[in-house]
Parts: C-alpha cells; sequence; structure tokens
C-alpha cells in the first residue's frame, strides 16, 4: 500500500497487487489494513481504494453469480457497514462507492437483513455513528436516483421503506431537536446540521421514482422543518469566508428536494411552490459573494428554474417590475465577475476554462442564473429581452471606461440571446427572435477580438462569443473571422490561446445544413504549417509528463486540423509532426493523467496514418515502431488499446500481401491469456488479429496457431459482453483459411454457437449468427465453403439440426437485416445455395422454394454498399460524445467501415443474374426447372428476369 501511493514505484507496485489479488481473501486483508487505526490515513486510504476496485472488478461474473467464496462474501457484508461507521469521512467515501457495488448485485433480495441492521445503528444520541449509518443508507438509496422504474425497483424501494420509513420520520424531529439544544455549541450543531442534510438527502432518495404513502401523510411537517432550515441562521458560521458550512449544505440539500417536487409531484406538493420560492428568494438576496455561497447560490436558481418550468407557476414571475426585480437582485450579482473568478483566471487558469465552457460547472452561480434567465425567457420571450435589454446597455455604457461591467453586457446579451439546447457540435443553434447577435458583435465585440492591449478577459469574452454563436456566421463571414481567431493563438495569456484553439477546432468540425463543412482543408492549409507548429509549441512548453498533458484543448485542436487537411500535411512537414507526436507520447506514457489528452493525441497520430501511411517518403510503421513496442512492453495499460487499433490500420493501408517483421514478433504475445484478461484490450485485439490472419495465414497453420486463435473464440463467445467480438474474429478466420484448413474444427465452432442460441439468444447475437451462415455459405466454390459444408458439419453434431436453425434463425433474421453489405451478403449466400448447394437441390426442396422466395424479397431494394471507408468516418460522431477511462474507446480515425466480403460485386442485381444463367447452364437447365416445379407464379415472374 505504501509503495502505491508513490508515483515511482505505482505501476510496479500495480503489478504486485493484481498477483496478491489471486490469493484467498485477499478482500478481507485489505479491509484488515482500513480498520487498523495505528497504520497511517493514507495507507487506510490506499486500502480503502484497492478494496473499491477490486470489489468492482471481482465480486460477480456477468450473470450477477459470485466470483468470491462463499465464506468470504458473508464477511464482507458482515464487517463493511460497521467500518465505513467508524472510519473518516475520506475512508467512508470509498467504502461507500464498495457498499453500493456490493448492493447492486444483492440489495435487497440477497442481502435482506441490512436495511433493518442500518436501523438498528441508529442513535438518539451520538451524531457521529447516526451520520455515519446515514451515509451508508445514502450511498445505497442513492442507486435509485438515475434508474428507470421496473417492478423489481419498486419491490426494492417498498422494502426500504416499510423498514426505514417510520424511523426516517422520527429521526427528523430528533436531528431537530438536537440542532436547538446545540445552538450554542460549535462541534454539535454542526454534527446535527450533517445529520439533517443526509436525512434531507435520503428524502430525496425515498422520493425519486415515486413518492411512498409515509413520505405523501408526513409531507406537511417535513416542509415546516425544511421551511424552517432555509430561514435558520446562526452566528457561530459568520466567520467563514471560502469553504461551505454545514447550514449552506442543508440548505443546497433542500434546494434539490425542492427541485425534485416541483418537477415530479406537482399535484400533491404544488400548493407548496409559492411559500417556498418566497423562502427561497429571501435566501438569495441574502447570501453574499463569498465562494461558501457558491452552490447553495445555484441550487436556489435551480430550483427557481424548476418553478419557472411550470407554466402555472411561472405566471408569479411574468411582470416586468418583477422581473426588473430578478434581473437586479438575482441575476446580476451572481453574473458578475467576482475577485475569486479573476484570481482563478489567473492562478489556474485551466480550471477556470473548463469550469467556464465544458458545464462542469453546473453548480456556478453564472451557469445556474443564466438557465433561469433563459426559462423565463421561453415564457415570456420579449418582456424578459426589454427588461434584460436595459441593464446590457447600461452596462455597455459603463463598460466604456470598465471592462469588468463589459464582461456582464456581454454574459447577459448570452445568456437572452441563446434559445434552446447550445450543442457541443454547433453552438447556438436557434436565437432569440428579438436580437441580432452579427449587429451586437459588429458593434460591441468585433474590436476586442482584433484590438491589441485588450484585457485579456475581454479577449476571451470576444473569442466566446464567436464560438457559441459559430453556426448564425456564414461562409464569407467566417472567412473573414478565422484570421483574427488564428492570431489570438499568439497571445501570451494562458486563457485567451486556449479559448483560440478551442474556437479553431469547433469551427473546424463545424457543419451547414446539407452536412459539408463551413470551414474545408482549402480553407484552413494556408494556416496549417504555422498553426500546427505553434500549437505543438504551446503544448511543449513545460516537458514535465503532468504539465505537457493538461492542457487537452491545445491537442484537441491539433488533432482538429490534421483531420481537416488531411493529405495536405505532406505539404506542412510531416516529418517534423511525427517527432512532436512521437516526442509526446514517449513523455506522457511515463504517467498518463488526462484521459481527454491522451484520447485527442492518438487521434491525431490516427489522421496522419489513415491520409499519409503509404507515402513512402513517411515510413510511419518504422517510425511509431519504437515508441510504441515500448507501450506495450512496458505495459502502459491506458494507452494498449489505442496502439492496436493503430497498429491494425497501418496494417489494413498496407498494400502488401505480406506481414511486416514487427508484427510477427507481437503474434505470439497477443496469443497468450494475459493481454485478455483487460476489457479495453479485447476489440482493438480482435481487429489486430482479424487483420494480421489473412497476411499471415500458412505462417499460423505452419506454426500451429490457429488452435490458440480458436480458443480466444471460444473465450469471447463465452462472454455476454465479448460476444460481438468473437464473431468479428471468426469472420476473419472464415475469411483467411479454407474450408479443409478448418475442416476437423468447424463442428466445435457450430456446437459453440448453437449452444449459446438456445440459451435465450439476443437479437444481436442471432444476427451474427446468421451472417457466420451467410458468410460460410457464400464462400461456395474455391474457399471450400457453401451451405454444404455448413450442413454437414452441423448434422454431424445432432441429426435433422439443421432445419429447424434454417427455418427459426436463418431465413427470418436476413429479412430483418438493416445494414446494405448484410443484406448484400445474404444476397450472394441465398444465390449460391440455390445454384449449388445438393442438399438444397435434393432434401431441402421446400426449403430451395423458401429460399428463393426470401432472395426475391431482399432484391425488391437490392444493396448498394459504398466502397471504402470514406472521410465522413473521421466526422461522423463528436468525440465529446465518447466516455473517457472507462473500457475501450474507440479512435474515429482507425475507424473501419462496415466489413464487405465481396467488394468485387457492385451491381448486385446484375451479377446474381449472371451467376444464375451460369449455372442453369453448367447443371444443364437444372435451375429453371427448380424454378417451375418449386414456385408459385408469382415467384416464377419475378425469377424469370434473372434467368431470361
Amino acid at each position: 500500500m505504501q509503495r502505491s501511493i508513490l508515483i515511482s514505484t505505482a505501476k510496479a507496485t500495480e503489478n504486485a497487487l493484481k498477483e496478491e489479488a489471486k490469493k484467498p481473501k485477499y478482500s478481507l486483508a485489505l479491509l484488515s489494513i482500513v480498520s487498523t487505526t495505528s497504520q497511517p490515513p493514507n495507507i487506510r486510504l490506499a486500502a480503502a481504494l484497492a478494496f473499491k476496485n477490486f470489489i468492482r472488478h471481482n465480486y460477480v461474473d456477468e450473470d450477477g453469480n459470485y466470483k468470491l467464496p462463499e465464506d468470504e462474501v458473508k464477511t464482507i457484508k458482515t464487517e463493511i457497514v460497521g467500518l465505513m461507521i467508524s472510519s473518516p469521512s475520506t475512508i467512508q467515501t470509498q467504502l461507500g462507492e464498495a457498499i453500493s457495488i456490493i448492493a447492486d448485485s444483492d440489495f435487497w433480495t440477497r442481502w435482506d437483513t441490512l436495511t433493518q441492521d442500518l436501523v438498528s445503528r441508529l442513535s438518539d444520541t451520538d451524531y457521529k455513528v447516526t451520520n455515519g449509518v446515514l451515509e451508508v443508507a445514502h450511498s445505497i438509496f442513492a442507486r435509485w436516483r438515475p434508474l428507470f422504474q421496473s417492478n423489481d425497483l419498486n419491490r426494492e424501494i417498498l422494502h426500504v421503506v416499510g423498514i426505514f420509513g417510520q424511523p426516517f420520520i422520527q429521526l427528523l424531529s430528533l436531528a431537530d431537536q438536537k440542532i436547538e439544544q446545540s445552538k450554542g455549541d460549535a462541534t454539535a450543531l454542526k454534527g446535527w446540521l450533517e445529520t439533517m442534510s443526509l436525512l434531507i438527502r435520503i428524502f430525496y432518495d425515498l422520493s425519486c421514482q415515486d413518492l411512498p404513502p409515509i413520505i405523501e401523510s408526513n409531507l406537511q411537517p417535513i416542509t415546516v422543518v425544511m421551511q424552517k432550515y432555509l430561514a435558520y441562521s446562526n452566528p457561530i458560521f459568520d466567520d467563514e469566508e471560502d469553504e461551505a458550512t454545514p447550514l449552506e449544505n442543508l440548505k443546497s440539500d433542500i434546494c434539490d428536494a425542492l427541485q425534485l417536487y416541483t418537477n415530479k409531484y406537482d399535484d400533491d406538493f404544488g400548493t407548496y411552490v409559492q411559500p417556498f420560492t418566497e423562502y427561497v428568494w429571501n435566501v438569495l438576496s441574502s447570501v453574499g459573494p463569498q465562494k461558501r455561497y457558491d452552490i447553495l447560490a445555484s441550487k436556489a436558481l435551480q430550483f427557481l428554474t424548476a418553478v419557472a418550468s411550470v407554466r402555472r407557476h411561472a405566471e408569479i414571475f411574468n411582470n416586468d417590475q418583477i422581473l426588473s426585480t430578478i434581473v437586479e437582485k438575482v441575476v446580476l450579482p451572481n453574473v458578475a465577475l467576482r475577485e475569486s473568478d479573476i484570481e482563478m483566471f489567473e492562478d489556474e487558469p485551466i480550471e477556470f476554462i473548463r469550469r467556464d465552457l465544458e458545464g462542469s460547472d453546473t453548480d456556478s452561480r453564472r451557469r445556474a442564473a443564466t438557465d433561469f434567465l433563459r426559462k423565463l425567457l421561453d415564457n415570456f420571450e420579449r418582456l424578459v429581452t426589454e427588461v434584460v435589454f436595459k441593464y446590457i446597455n447600461g452596462y455597455l455604457e459603463t463598460g466604456k471606461s470598465d471592462w469588468k461591467a463589459k464582461d456582464t453586457a456581454v454574459y447577459l446579451f448570452l445568456a437572452i440571446a441563446a434559445k434552446g439546447a447550445v450543442t457541443a457540435a454547433q453552438g447556438v443553434k436557434t436565437v432569440n427572435s428579438f436580437v441580432n447577435v452579427i449587429q451586437f458583435f459588429e458593434q460591441h465585440i468585433a474590436a476586442d477580438l482584433l484590438a491589441e492591449g485588450v484585457q485579456p478577459i475581454a479577449k476571451v469574452d470576444a473569442i466566446k462569443y464567436l464560438y457559441n454563436f459559430r453556426s448564425q456566421l456564414n461562409k464569407a463571414q467566417w472567412d473573414t473571422a478565422i484570421k483574427p481567431l488564428i492570431q489570438n493563438l499568439g497571445s501570451s495569456n494562458y486563457v485567451v490561446y486556449t479559448y483560440a484553439a478551442i474556437a479553431v477546432e469547433r469551427v473546424l468540425f463545424l457543419t451547414d445544413d446539407q452536412g459539408q463543412h463551413v470551414l474545408g482543408r482549402v480553407d484552413i492549409q494556408p494556416y496549417a504549417k504555422d498553426l500546427l507548429e505553434h500549437l505543438f509549441t504551446l503544448v511543449e512548453k513545460d516537458k514535465s509528463s503532468a504539465k505537457l498533458q493538461e492542457n487537452e484543448f491545445l491537442m484537441r485542436c491539433i488533432m482538429r486540423v490534421l483531420i481537416v487537411i488531411k493529405e495536405g500535411v505532406l505539404e506542412c512537414g510531416i516529418g517534423n509532426i511525427l517527432e512532436h507526436l512521437i516526442l509526446i507520447t514517449n513523455i506522457i506514457k511515463e504517467n498518463p493523467s488526462n484521459p481527454r489528452f491522451y484520447y485527442y493525441h492518438f487521434e491525431a497520430i490516427g489522421a496522419l496514418i489513415r491520409y499519409c501511411s503509404n507515402q513512402p517518403q513517411v515510413n510511419l510503421l518504422a517510425k511509431l515502431w519504437g515508441p510504441f513496442s515500448s507501450i506495450l512492453v512496458e505495459d502502459v495499460s491506458e494507452f494498449v488499446p489505442f496502439v492496436f487499433q493503430i497498429f491494425a490500420l497501418l496494417l489494413e493501408l498496407n498494400p502488401t500481401s505480406t506481414v511486416p517483421g514487427d508484427f510477427k514478433a507481437l503474434l505470439d504475445s497477443i496469443l497468450a491469456p494475459g493481454p485478455w484478461e483487460t476489457r479495453g484490450n479485447v476489440p482493438p485485439l480482435v481487429r489486430f488479429i482479424s487483420t494480421i490472419m489473412p497476411k499471415a495465414a500458412e505462417a499460423i497453420v505452419s506454426e500451429q496457431k490457429l488452435e490458440p486463435i480458436l480458443a480466444i473464440f471460444q473465450r469471447l463467445l463465452s462472454g455476454k459482453k465479448t460476444d460481438q467480438n468473437a464473431f468479428d474474429m471468426l469472420e476473419a478466420i472464415i475469411s483467411s483459411f479454407s474450408g479443409p484448413v478448418l475442416d476437423k474444427y468447424f463442428g466445435v465452432i457450430i456446437q459453440l454457437v448453437f449452444a449459446k442460441l438456445e440459451s435465450n439468444p439476443t437479437d444481436s447475437f442471432k444476427t451474427r449468427v446468421t451472417r457466420f451462415y451467410h458468410l460460410v455459405s457464400a464462400k461456395a466454390g474455391n474457399d471450400g465453403y457453401g451451405a454444404d459444408y455448413f450442413i454437414t458439419h452441423a448434422e454431424s453434431i445432432q441429426e435433422k439440426v439443421f432445419t429447424p436453425f434454417y427455418l427459426s434463425i436463418v431465413l427470418p433474421t436476413t429479412g430483418q437485416f438493416a445494414r446494405p453489405v448484410d443484406r448484400k451478403l445474404g444476397v450472394i449466400s441465398y444465390t449460391k445455395t440455390l445454384c449449388e448447394s445438393t442438399a438444397f437441390a435434393t432434401r431441402y426442396q421446400k426449403g430451395w422454394g423458401f429460399t428463393c422466395n426470401h432472395l426475391l424479397d431482399l432484391l425488391k431494394n437490392p444493396p448498394k454498399v459504398a466502397s471504402g471507408a470514406g472521410d465522413e468516418i473521421v466526422n461522423e460522431a463528436d468525440v465529446d460524445d465518447i466516455g473517457f477511462g472507462h473500457g475501450f474507446t474507440p479512435l474515429s480515425t482507425c475507424k473501419r467501415g462496415a466489413r464487405d466480403d465481396f467488394p468485387e460485386i457492385q451491381d448486385v442485381p446484375g451479377w446474381v443474374g449472371a451467376y444464375f444463367k451460369e449455372a442453369n447452364s453448367k447443371h444443364g437447365g437444372q435451375i429453371a426447372s427448380f424454378v417451375e416445379a418449386r414456385l408459385t407464379p408469382e415467384a416464377k415472374a419475378a425469377i424469370a428476369t434473372y434467368l431470361a
């Protein structure tokens, strides 16, 4: 544990702990360390974190069965609640998450004693014990908040309410009394206020799905308690400036609960909304600008936003005097720039950017005030616009000599000009019909974008204005605006040049209503070389691992420029760009700490490969092999999935039919079990093996590597989350090796697939099984496969098994194929079956007719498969839609199109006709005779066009 918290030894310790985790009762050993109070706090915390991570991956399998011995499970559940209650808050957080993970699988049916156990531990006198119990309860009950309603969920909540409901109501009253008794005792007061705060959070948990009867019958006294503490004050807390006290936390939790009830239970709660609006208004009017009130102010504003969302309640705001008071007393104090904002701008610029830009400031005053104003705007657009513009004009006038006032004016305009969601891809798509965003920019903003010596925050406001309203500028306007935007990357101010990078990247991603990029390669190419070099200089200012990867926005801009200019990078000194990317790789692999940064970094490398891999002067493989092989040798787990995606792309784009020598050395290591233990490695490893197999088929067979590959397929097929990857590999196996080579294994493959078909398969599984059948069937001929090959092996396992499989799985599933590439494969398979299969010609005569009818159905809308992957694949999904650091993160630049096993067949109906005619001639008119004997008149007429 000591070594695990040191960066220098963390990696080696992580590997050592993996080995320890294989030993019996590892989890209990960790809990023993956590419970040993003589151990240093950081060691106990490290053990709690290790325990949580162990439980996450080792408690139950995909089917919910325990992976640990029953006695170990029982001991964990017996000990963990008491341990969490008695632990410090930092350890409580980790153990609470572990309990939540255990509860996901066990609560309540396999842990039905827990709720009563918690109730029995509640104390009337010791707030520390009670708060520990409530923390455990909240960590379990909070799981319900994001879930969709279901019978199982309702039963679980009813179970909890039945046991916990009455003690909860009693404890609310007790905590209220204890707070009153402790008003002069700071320590006890804080403790019991925390109790009340936890009770309000649990009130939210219990009500998040439906209104429990015990809450409904006690709603009036509960609202009295909440009103009391919204108005509560105590001079004990007067000296605090920065950190929220338990009193602010309690008021924030109350506002959260009020927001839930206003949105969800208007029929029951509607009569309480107006009184609570007045209480919350008083809260907002009384809080100062200090940071301790930030979360409370934002939560209070979120409640008012909820009130404004219900039309009948919103009417209380429908008055210009009331709206003026709201803007003056509530909105302006919370959108005005504060000293703490300026300090963050100067001292923690990256944090300022993330809070201001990405939505991570959901609980910031500015964001909450903006949301409230926009909700009022939705209801009363003209009135709100008129009221707010009085203040905007006043601040613009003052702003001629006071840049802070102008900042407020610009922020207010941004708040009321945008309507609807502000999207990451397009910015503001719909604007207030009573404002002119272009005119406002030209009159009040443009000068700050262009001028020298402007206050940095004013410069950021100008850039942010363009960033937000990027969809409102046309192509001609962007042709003018892009140059000054790029010039601001030359600023010496961290926030200014970062915002400029953000805006440039988003503009390059921007598309018009026809899906065409507003600025394309021809527009950015003149700036590209200098722009990229400057961006790399900014990234590499500080070459320590942590600082270099701090600013993901710069790397994202590099990535976007490379994607947009495509082969144009050859004119920008690709060798120099590659050197920068390799240098960055070698630095950040020492301690990967920013998932977004290294994701964009590998996307940038992927863009180089996609557009330039076959340029002989570049030799990407040779240059990337060194740093990438080091990542694999050192097992930099965060980077391994990216490396194999890039290696696979390099192989796919390699025009030769052989495998470069370096890649051959990789095959042995990835056929070992180790790399497959990490879930995030599975998709890229499957893709890499699938890419290498066709090029190395002979060597794989001669070196007896086919069986290890098939063993990996079997392992993947058995997993719920990896069976799709198994079929990716299986299709590559069929495409790489002939029927005779697979002959001795094929029966086992079918047996494994059929066994899984019998256990309530998903639609996606049936789709992949059907595609697998069609691939085998369509490869009739020189590849040694075909429908008869499949039938022979299937019938060798179980007699007459093929008929129900074909009728209940293959035919109906093929009819549901959505992708053109799958429907094309079905057409080829059916055609070859009708023309080449002996079994269908003789044994399955009705099946021949069914197959022909299904073929005709597919040909009613002939599948057309686009050739090539297409550049649009890089842009079809915004990178911000991806979840970073969890499992497998696909690289858009390395994405491959849908697999087309017969790219040479372009005119599918024409190919069908030619194949029918040739087969009919080869078999002496047999196909025509089958048509005559086995089809209905309508089908005969339809197929005649292909035989004529």
